[in-house]
């Protein structure tokens, strides 16, 4: 996968001076799908990088005999801090710029620093339909599909959305996945986890119930250990609409660190949940960890990721560990599965198990890493995708 992207666009703000871009890296069947970031000081190209891996996601999870086919990959960002008063103003602005290509052929939603309910909100008042409109000419039932996706949306698990839930699930899947295929018990298993958001926040609760122990966590504010585990469903419900955590719930023997304290953290697992290109060469010589499992879309440069796997430190990729989500709006809009939370569960952790086991049985056979493993599966499916489906580059 080295060709340039189909389309690159920048876009400046003309009341603030803010820049937005748009890459559409392929489209299949005419329509690309990827999310729209907002944070201080992104790049080009990082949206670019990011609707790259947005297109490997989308292969990885194609399967013949199911009703949701992939779709090309793409992705949008916006330059500005989302607790800016003029944030939301200049969201709605950007995609009323975008209106023509989210109308035609760009499918989009909540990433970093955007909630769905905000993007939502902010769409209806740019004149769109959806976020996600122009995948609608591919349904074969447009109306019960917008519904069954709308009622899926509407599910709460213990006061917390479905959407929101099961990112989470498919990375604690994926840690599961590796965990048993290393033959390592689940009890006992230490976990940090940087950001509390919506996928790091998820993740963190999956693995406390399947057993495993979350002994640090870290927020801007910085980071919350505790050897003998942290209270995470107290964390989570002393959040703000952002992951921070209300330090007035932890208990006497919970510490606060630096905030870059979960790097080092005494754990086998690593979880970047929180921002891009967090682990670079300098800081991961700190790492401890024997997994580190990328919640986070690109949280390890490429060469701290050689080193760490010289290191003997296994990295799983975001484009298999993160992808849940994604496939989750697409199951459910196409028909593979219904509203409902045990069914969006259990198909969710079926998936992501097949793949983190396809990805690992692929890099060891190949004796390469596992992102190494996963454009190999994407390099492999491809070819057929574009013959069944149509392929732009």
């Amino acid at each position: 996968m080295t060709a340039a992207p189909l389309m690159t666009l920048t876009w400046t703000d003309h009341v603030t001076g803010r820049q937005g871009f748009l890459v559409v890296d392929r489209l299949v069947r005419g329509v690309s799908s990827g999310g729209l970031r907002m944070r201080p000081g992104c790049t080009l190209e990082e949206v670019t990088g990011l609707a790259r891996g947005m297109t490997m996601k989308e292969a990885l999870h194609y399967n013949p005999e199911g009703r949701y086919i992939p779709l090309g990959g793409a992705k949008g960002g916006i330059d500005c801090d989302p607790q800016d008063p003029a944030a939301y103003g200049l969201l709605v602005r950007y995609l009323r710029a975008m209106r023509p290509y989210i109308e035609a052929f760009w499918t989009t939603g909540e990433d970093l620093g955007l909630s769905q309910d905000l993007v939502d909100r902010a769409a209806a008042e740019a004149g769109l339909v959806s976020s996600i409109q122009a995948v609608y000419p591919l349904l074969d039932d447009e109306t019960a599909a917008r519904k069954r996706l709308a009622d899926a949306f509407a599910v709460e698990v213990d006061g917390i959305g479905l959407d929101e839930l099961v990112g989470g699930c498919g990375v604690a899947e994926s840690v599961l996945a590796a965990l048993d295929r290393a033959g390592t018990p689940y009890a006992g298993t230490r976990v940090a986890v940087q950001g509390l958001g919506t996928m790091g926040g998820a993740t963190a609760r999956f693995l406390a119930r399947a057993g495993l122990r979350i002994v640090a966590v870290a927020d801007i504010k910085g980071t919350i250990a505790n050897p003998d585990g942290l209270d995470v469903e107290a964390l989570l419900a002393a959040r703000d609409a952002y992951g921070t955590v209300d330090r007035a719930v932890l208990r006497q023997s919970d510490r606060e660190l630096p905030g870059d304290a979960w790097l080092s953290a005494d754990v086998e697992v690593l979880v970047p949940a929180a921002v891009s290109y967090a682990i670079d060469m300098a800081n991961q010589l700190r790492i401890k960890a024997r997994w580190i499992v990328e919640a986070a879309n690109m949280p390890v440069l490429a060469d701290a990721e050689r080193s760490l796997a010289a290191r003997g430190i296994t990295v799983l990729p975001d484009v298999v560990v993160n992808s849940g989500t994604n496939a989750w709006w697409w199951w459910t809009l196409f028909g593979d599965i219904g509203a409902d939370a045990d069914e969006a569960f259990a198909h969710t952790r079926r998936s992501m198990r097949a793949l983190i086991d396809r990805t690992l049985a692929r890099a060891e056979a190949d004796g390469t890493t596992p992102r190494a493993a996963a454009h190999a599966i994407v390099t492999d499916r491809l070819p057929v995708i574009a013959e069944r489906f149509g392929w732009y580059r």
